[in-house]
């Protein structure tokens, strides 16, 4: 004679998904609360993420479009510490460089500028005041926002032409302005654009070369002469620069890439954001402990229930998989809210900044799966206590 065994009842995932639902449905609150520890630290880290890889795509396309066959030259020391300069002719001598398509300099001026004579001249604003080439514009691909650049005519006429920056310190926002510059009025013919490639342009107030020889003392020496060549050529045009500007001493010349200031940014874009990931971390390990926290009174308070299951047939592991299902549940929920919200904070920011919006997909993929981690981890040992609740014990429990 066989005796018939009773077989448990299989739960499915369906199943497990409504049992651990209606678990949670019944404390909404608590639920509210757990799961926002867990939104926090992931909306932390996928903003501190998105915003890194926004600036790091802001700088990257930045670069596209200013190029990087940019070279400066400058006067180094001589042999024996004090300032070299660089020849009169150095610009002609770049030109002559076969694949150099175009070059242009500036040379540092003594003077001044001033809204009227009547100002300090100690009060400068940070502004240089630097003589130029009528083919410095065009080298450093800039443009011109109000007014026109120098040309033939005007380079020997006491007129200026204002960087960006030089401007807005001035409170100039017009030309046909006049300023005061070495003892005498200068007319504001121009106000540049921003140029990035070439910050010290920005700031300073730029009259032509032969306007600064005649009315400002200038010595005809460029201190900074800027080049572009092809972009196949950059490194050898970079290594024959030395030689050509300064034949006679050519360890006298610096040659350095504006562009690789930014590549170097682009580079480190998410070096800093090292520190705000592991606040976000630790936001995200405090939910963790939070949800555990649910889990475990949850038990405690559902003895009567866990107790009631067992007696009607569900085995420890069904009551142990309700609870992990629970746990994981709660801390998606979370993990989800917090996506949303760390996309959200990333594009607002990105378009307040004229940024790209990037959002790494691998972010969100991590998020999710940071919360499934966590979510397992937390509801493991409630899990596991409710699964070795007795029957009987648990039902006679209030």
């Amino acid at each position: 004679m066989t005796r018939n065994r009773l077989t448990p009842a299989r739960l499915g995932f369906a199943d497990v998904l409504r049992v651990g639902a209606a678990g949670l449905s019944t404390r909404p609150t608590r639920v509210i609360l757990s799961a926002l520890g867990i939104a926090i630290g992931i909306a932390t880290m996928i903003a501190v993420i998105g915003i890194s890889a926004s600036s790091r795509e802001q700088l990257l396309r930045q670069l596209d479009r200013l190029g990087t066959n940019l070279l400066t030259v400058s006067a180094g020391q001589t042999m024996f510490g004090k300032e070299a300069e660089l020849p009169t002719g150095a610009v002609a001598m770049v030109e002559r460089i076969g694949p150099v398509r175009t070059a242009g300099a500036t040379g540092a001026i003594t003077a001044t500028v001033r809204r009227t004579r009547y100002i300090p001249e100690e009060v400068t604003g940070g502004i240089a005041v630097q003589a130029a080439t009528t083919g410095l514009l065009a080298t450093l691909e800039g443009g011109v926002t109000k007014g026109a650049w120098l040309n033939a005519a005007t380079e020997r006429q006491p007129v200026v032409v204002l960087g960006a920056k030089a401007a807005e310190t001035l409170g100039i926002s017009r030309t046909g302005v006049r300023v005061w510059m070495g003892g005498r009025w200068f007319t504001v013919v121009g106000i540049l654009t921003p140029m990035p490639l070439a910050p010290e342009i920005e700031r300073s107030a730029l009259v032509g070369f032969p306007a600064g020889a005649e009315l400002l003392g200038f010595d005809g020496h460029p201190s900074t002469i800027y080049e572009r060549s092809t972009e196949e050529s950059v490194e050898g045009v970079r290594g024959v620069l030395p030689r050509t500007v300064n034949p006679e001493n050519p360890e006298e010349v610096n040659v350095s890439r504006p562009s690789d200031a930014l590549a170097a940014r682009a580079a480190a874009a998410g070096a800093f954001t090292n520190l705000l990931l592991g606040l976000g971390a630790v936001a995200l390990l405090v939910g963790g402990v939070g949800v555990a926290n649910t889990m475990v009174i949850s038990v405690l308070e559902r003895r009567s229930e866990i107790g009631l299951r067992r007696s009607l047939g569900a085995t420890r592991g069904q009551v142990r998989v309700q609870f992990l299902a629970e746990s994981l549940l709660l801390s998606v929920l979370g993990g989800v809210v917090g996506a949303v919200l760390g996309a959200l904070a990333t594009t607002g920011y990105a378009l307040s900044r004229g940024w790209p919006a990037v959002v790494p997909p691998w972010a969100l993929g991590g998020a999710i799966a940071a919360t499934l981690v966590i979510g397992t981890i937390a509801g493991l040992y409630p899990a596991m206590r409710a699964a070795r609740l007795s029957p009987t014990v648990a039902l006679t429990t209030t």
